[in-house]
């Protein structure tokens, strides 16, 4: 029998069969799509049908395999959400966490409600996309949406609603909101007070492991598929990533690698407290009433950007293609903060790139070798500088660093990492956040007792890379380079 795992990214989205054989995982990707995003006047939004589409389009590829399905589940990003009006029907596509309706509304907020108030109440981090911030947005605007809606669902609750009928609000995905409160494992309703948004939107929160109800028989009689069990998995797909860390001790470090990079531990419990706020760390929920301690960090999506600007311009380039080009260029010729506000819209990114580093008094990259190198070493400096930051909110120190992620595929970057953090990384499996999704579908079958059972099954179901750091004296020196020029701050 085999189970059906739809991950999806910001940039494209997979569905991966999943078979257990002689206690070893095997994985089949069966469908594969793009991810677009679609700017309509002022607005970016998800082509959320789209999406729905390709997710049955993956259960009429399976039945086509004559596979038998015995369950599903959806993982996605965090954050946005649909709005049901009270008939059920979705109101608009939703927006995508990039668009600019956000811009300033949590600084604005932060007069109104002070961060630490919020920070003690949920334990998650400050992002301007936010949902809390993204719900205001909608509120000062008078949207339209916002007064018709009676039921709020993030992207997986709202594609399961689609399939099945039933609106739940899965876990992972909630405390990622800004709006849960992990100490009394609710909705904060004093905080959705201060927002101005109804409570009656948000709905029974179900965790990773529940069933959350039945494909439609409509949706059966469509494709002609059996009715199968739709499974809440931890449906961030960050928390499945993590799910399918192949680590053997509880005490770990992990960077989930794509279009954006989450580097953290996992905990019993949420840390919040003034070190905690003050790093900007964040609680989010993970398998098992696990907490991830961990950090954003803005990732692959500079690259991405940077390589769809080139294809606009008429000049294409692979993946491959850009990594050979940045190891023939120059090591260190310039640094950037990822995380600096200036990358985090899409458009022009490498003016945005030579205009960071004429304003740090640096030379600015001008072949695309010299600013994909720029990218990749900026990212493995951060990456160390994080994973000290890691070490020092979690009371903990960790003799190396799991990576898993599409990203792990940049075999540059892996090495580079452990160069920068001068201890090894240990790379795989790349599809982490589906095989995490597969894992948790068969835990609510009881095929596994425990993430650790099924974390131990993984490791010995897929290769794991091994990345010893190099070249340790002149990575020390860029890294001295690094916090000068980014104005970054280690504390102690």
């Amino acid at each position: 029998m085999s189970i059906l795992a739809y991950d999806l990214g910001a940039s494209s989205g997979r569905a991966l069969l999943g078979r257990l054989t002689d206690n070893k995982i095997e994985t089949q990707e069966i469908h594969r799509f793009s991810n677009d995003p679609v700017q309509v006047g002022s607005r970016l939004q998800w082509d959320i049908l789209r999406l729905y589409h390709e997710i049955k389009q993956g259960l009429l590829k399976a039945k086509h395999q004559g596979v038998q399905v015995q369950s599903m589940a959806i993982d996605s990003w965090a954050v946005d959400f649909g709005l049901v009006a009270g008939n059920g029907e979705l109101l608009g596509n939703p927006y995508h966490y990039r668009d600019l309706h956000t811009e300033g509304i949590m600084e604005n907020m932060m007069k109104e409600l002070s961060p630490s108030y919020i920070f003690e109440r949920t334990g998650i981090q400050f992002l301007p996309f936010n949902t809390i911030y993204q719900l205001k947005a909608l509120k000062e605007a008078g949207s339209p949406l916002l007064q018709q809606a009676e039921r709020f669902l993030m992207i997986p609750d709202l594609l399961r609603y689609f399939l099945t009928g039933e609106m739940l609000n899965e876990f992972s995905n909630v405390t990622t909101t800004q709006l849960y409160n992990p100490l009394r494992g609710q909705w904060d309703q004093d905080l959705l007070r201060a927002v101005g948004i109804s409570e009656g939107l948000f709905g029974q929160i179900v965790h990773p492991g529940a069933c959350a109800g039945q494909l439609l028989n409509s949706v059966s009689s469509e494709l002609g598929v059996p009715s199968i069990p739709v499974i809440a998995v931890a449906e961030h797909d960050t928390g499945s990533a993590v799910a399918a860390v192949p680590a053997l001790q509880k005490s770990f470090a992990y960077l989930s690698c794509g279009t954006w990079s989450l580097m953290g531990t996992e905990v019993d419990e949420p840390v919040i407290n003034e070190l905690a706020l003050k790093l900007n760390f964040t609680n989010e929920g993970g398998v098992g009433h696990t907490f991830r301690l961990l950090k954003n960090i803005m990732g692959l999506w500079i690259l991405q950007e940077l390589r769809r600007e080139w294809e606009r311009a008429g000049v294409t380039y692979s993946f491959p293609e850009l990594v050979k080009l940045a190891e023939e260029a120059p090591a260190f010729g310039s640094c950037i903060d990822p995380d600096d506000p200036l990358f985090l819209h899409a458009g022009d990114m490498l003016p945005r790139i030579q205009q960071y580093c004429r304003q740090t008094g640096q030379k600015a990259p001008e072949q695309p070798g010299e600013v994909v190198r720029c990218i990749l070493e900026s990212l493995a400096l951060k990456y160390r500088y994080v994973l000290k930051l890691t070490e020092q909110v979690s009371s903990q120190q960790f003799n190396g660093l799991h990576m898993v992620g599409g990203g792990i595929q940049n075999l540059l970057l892996c090495q580079w990492t452990a160069n920068a953090i001068g201890k090894p990384v240990w790379a795989g499996p790349a599809e982490g956040s589906a095989i995490g999704n597969l894992i948790v579908q068969w835990m609510a079958q009881d095929v596994f007792s425990s993430i650790w059972e099924a974390r131990k099954v993984i490791a010995d179901s897929f290769p794991v890379t091994v990345y010893e750091p190099e070249q340790q004296e002149i990575w020390n020196e860029a890294y001295g380079r690094f916090l000068h020029v980014t104005g970054l701050t280690e504390y102690r």
